[in-house]
């Protein structure tokens, strides 16, 4: 088990939390598990608006030209031949979705290990509240300036405990964006310097992330048996 200090938004510690190393250890952590979490995640995010125009759509008359023999120059059918300026193009980009699809047990699994590396590195902190007295943004930026964040962060909040009040103190931060747990991607975290989770944010999540590793070895056992 990893302890970790939970703090408040003072930087003081408050408490200890255990962390379990089947979860958060170094060794859960699979570079290429991340790669296709990021590169699944950046596919869905292409717009897949590019197109080029089909012989059809190109502008210009089916007439041939000239006859096919006895000018000297070489034969064309259309003026809207690929071979020609303005002219159509052969096999083009049309548009598309880019999305496809992804095993929740990886997406699950990058998950564990984008939480064990931001541990590794000392980047995830945990605090016992990101509630402050006043919404405001001056505050919320002196609290995160006490939590060692100098560059970006990542707050994560459980649904049961956001107020509108940590939305509108924590929206017009620059380089801080705030998610629920249960939205929380790998990019994310991979994205952010620093991921500040509140205690209930992290307890319900790696009580999720327990449940699924327990039945990924329940149905290995099954498979084995």
């Amino acid at each position: 088990m990893a302890n970790v200090d939970v703090l408040n938004m003072n930087g003081e510690k408050v408490g200890t939390l255990e962390l379990s190393d089947a979860l958060y250890g170094p060794e859960q952590v699979n570079e290429a598990l991340l790669w296709e979490a990021v590169k699944h995640y950046r596919a869905s995010l292409r717009q897949g608006t590019h197109k080029t125009k089909s012989r059809s759509e190109v502008a210009g008359s089916g007439k041939k030209l000239w006859k096919q023999k006895g000018t000297g120059r070489a034969r064309i059918g259309s003026v809207r031949s690929p071979l020609w300026r303005h002219g159509y193009t052969v096999h083009g980009p049309q548009p598309r979705s880019y999305d496809y699809a992804f095993p929740r047990k990886k997406l699950l699994g990058a998950l564990r290990s984008a939480l064990a590396a931001k541990l590794a590195d000392g980047k995830l902190t945990v605090v016992d509240t990101l509630e402050i007295k006043e919404a405001k943004t001056k505050l919320y930026r002196a609290a995160l300036a006490k939590l060692d964040v100098t560059r970006t962060a990542l707050l994560v909040e459980n649904s049961k405990t956001l107020t509108q009040a940590l939305v509108l103190g924590a929206r017009n931060l620059k380089g801080v964006e705030l998610v629920l747990n249960n939205e929380v991607h790998p990019y994310d975290l991979l994205r952010y310097e620093r991921a500040i989770f509140s205690t209930a944010a992290i307890e319900q999540l790696t009580e999720m992330l327990e449940k699924n590793a327990s039945k990924r070895k329940l149905g290995a056992q099954t498979e084995a048996a």
